[in-house]
């Protein structure tokens, strides 16, 4: 909505015809009082507006940075490293005993063994 001059001066003569000469400085300054006190809410409303949705935002960040740290302290082949230690130590275990089970087998066939059988 746009005033042309004429309309204001018309405004500005109507006020000082109700109210007087005397009262306009105290109208002037009731209005610059209300229109910053309105400013002034309007900036808290923002900041506000601005704090409730910048939050949500940091935390999102924050876990994203969580989630690059472990990615970069996630190292796949560690786990695949003690696997194939664990089967080593396994299939070690179960070599060494394969073994000394053979050698007693031999062992004991070898004494139970008496030779070629005469007839």
């Amino acid at each position: 909505m746009e005033l042309s001059f004429g309309e204001m001066l018309m405004i500005a003569l109507v006020i000082v015809v109700l109210f007087g000469p005397n009262k306009i400085p105290e109208i002037a300054r009731g209005l610059g009082q209300g229109v910053r006190k309105m400013k002034d809410a309007m900036e808290d409303v923002k900041s506000e507006i601005m704090k409730e949705t910048d939050n949500p935002v940091s935390e999102i960040k924050r876990e994203i940075e969580k989630v690059k740290k472990a990615a970069q302290e996630y190292d796949p082949t560690e786990k695949i490293k003690q696997e194939l230690d664990l089967r080593k130590q396994i299939e070690g275990k179960y070599y060494d005993e394969l073994i000394q089970e053979s050698k007693e087998e031999i062992n004991k066939l070898s004494d139970e063994y008496q030779g070629p059988v005469s007839r």
